[in-house]
């Protein structure tokens, strides 16, 4: 249930992201450019997670790495998705 709300959590923080895009920018490329900025940003996150995770819940770093992977891919892979059609456009 943790790892589904920090992936919803990430998806959001795409949006607002993207939200910032379109105010500060307006423009598709502008809303690229909040995506790419996003996926860096995001990474931070499950790395944190990852870090409580080993250090305050007694996991090791082989358990919270698949953890890890999942959590930063399904946010990264919706904002590369939302980078190739805003190039597009």
């Amino acid at each position: 249930m943790h790892m589904l709300m920090v992936i919803v959590g990430g998806v959001v923080l795409l949006g607002v992201f993207l939200l910032f895009g379109q105010l500060w920018g307006g423009s598709t490329p502008a809303l690229a450019s909040a995506a790419k900025v996003f996926i860096p940003v995001w990474l931070v996150a499950p790395a944190t997670n990852l870090w409580v995770g080993v250090n305050k819940a007694g996991y090791t770093v082989a358990q919270e790495l698949p953890i890890l992977a999942i959590v930063f891919a399904v946010p990264a892979v919706i904002a590369a998705i939302a980078i190739w059609q805003f190039a597009r456009s």
